[in-house]
């Protein structure tokens, strides 16, 4: 199993600092999801932009449907969260 080095909360600074003061007031806490790119702010900041353009964004598909979409693929992965 692979190991990333993450950066906790609270040693968060620079870049890094903004995206988790988003992710903490939008859900009460940074998610591994998140956590997981915190060597690069970048990368990060565009997965957030990505997930909010394919969730947020205009679509066929009503958000129940998306978020509903998102809860299945989530489970035929064995995703945790």
């Amino acid at each position: 199993m692979a190991w990333i080095q993450t950066i906790p909360e609270d040693q968060a600074d620079g870049p890094l600092r903004p995206l988790y003061d988003a992710a903490i007031k939008r859900a009460g806490r940074v998610y591994q999801i998140l956590r997981i790119m915190s060597p690069s702010p970048e990368t990060l900041r565009a997965s957030i932009g990505f997930y909010q353009t394919v969730m947020l964004g205009p679509s066929g598909l009503s958000r129940g449907l998306r978020e509903l979409l998102a809860v299945v693929v989530s489970k035929a992965n064995a995703c945790e969260y």
